[in-house]
């Protein structure tokens, strides 16, 4: 199936920003044995683009441009291992443990972000999610004004009229199942910087409920409307508005009537959902039944880049993964 000609459009752009920036990012995938991430990084390594680094045992016939980062390399695992020991040794960790753990394939390819020697990683194309992103968090850590991993769907869909250009943020989908009030404003906040790093356009964040502005009465309702308070008080200058129904935040006519004078109801680009039951259900939704394309599932709060795919991805997904975990690296 064909992109949306709005997610077609964003990647083009970003392979332009990718070549004019002078810099070549390198790009680590874990999973360099799986065969739809080694199709990914041939086809990013004959654009010249990145340079993408496989983890494993190199492999005949590897096209021109590709290194591989193999786990049995002794000094490569032992500088690694270092890395490992220092961040886990507060959690019990010893020296024979951390080497055994930075062997591992995933913690090797986060380690090798954490070191400097790739600026980013892609995973969880064979690892589950929670396993990839537990080593990110273990091997990368998080940055210290954030408090709890989320993340952020960005989203092509058909209709360019929503969002800018037919682009959009869902958070989150993957990482927080049911955020608290200041989890939720944190995930807003973050989403709301990773939006604007990603496509350049000013973020105009939703809060989404089954409520708007109080036509209806209940704990989850009360829980996005707290969440908003947070959200103004961290971040004031930021245009949001919560509670608002989808409806509301994504169609001028339908904000104007029921939020009259949101600074985000009808023009919505970043929809923040009270949970991930709802998030991940809406997601696929859009996917599914409205042709919308997921261009990328971007982790929020690591000190450096590293992002996520699903065990049942394609190499297209791989590699639009990796062009814009390749974006984030640049400076």
């Amino acid at each position: 199936m064909s992109l949306p000609e709005s997610a077609a459009a964003y990647i083009e752009q970003q392979k332009q920003r990718l070549r004019s920036s002078g810099k070549r990012p390198v790009i680590v995938f874990p999973e360099g044995g799986d065969s739809r991430v080694q199709a990914a990084a041939g086809r990013l390594a004959q654009e010249g683009l990145i340079t993408p680094v496989l983890v494993g045992k190199p492999a005949l016939n590897t096209p021109a441009g590709i290194r591989w980062a193999d786990p049995e390399n002794v000094a490569q695992l032992d500088r690694l291992a270092a890395i490992y020991y220092e961040r886990r040794r507060a959690k019990g960790v010893l020296r024979h443990e951390a080497r055994d753990a930075a062997a591992h394939p995933m913690r090797f390819g986060a380690l090798m972000v954490a070191s400097g020697e790739a600026d980013g990683a892609v995973g969880s194309a064979v690892y589950t999610t929670a396993e990839t992103v537990r080593s990110f968090l273990q091997c990368i850590g998080l940055k210290t004004q954030f408090r709890r991993l989320s993340s952020m769907h960005l989203m092509g869909v058909q209709d360019q009229t929503y969002g800018h250009r037919g682009l959009l943020g869902f958070s989150d989908a993957a990482i927080m199942v049911d955020p608290t009030p200041p989890e939720l404003a944190e995930i807003a906040i973050a989403s709301a910087g990773t939006y604007q790093q990603l496509t350049g356009a000013t973020p105009n964040v939703a809060l989404l409920s089954f409520s708007t502005k109080g036509s209806a009465k209940h704990p989850d309702a009360e829980k996005v409307i707290e969440a908003m308070r947070y959200v103004r008080e961290r971040a004031p200058g930021l245009n949001a508005d919560g509670e608002l129904q989808a409806d509301a935040a994504l169609v001028p006519s339908v904000g104007q009537s029921k939020a009259k004078g949101s600074p985000a109801a009808g023009y919505a680009n970043v929809l923040i959902f009270p949970n991930l039951d709802a998030a991940n259900i809406g997601y696929k939704l859009v996917e599914r039944l409205g042709g919308a394309a997921l261009i990328a599932v971007v982790l929020q709060g690591l000190e450096k880049p590293a992002n996520i795919i699903s065990r049942g991805c394609n190499a297209e997904d791989a590699y639009h993964c990796a062009i814009v975990t390749a974006v984030q690296s640049l400076p």
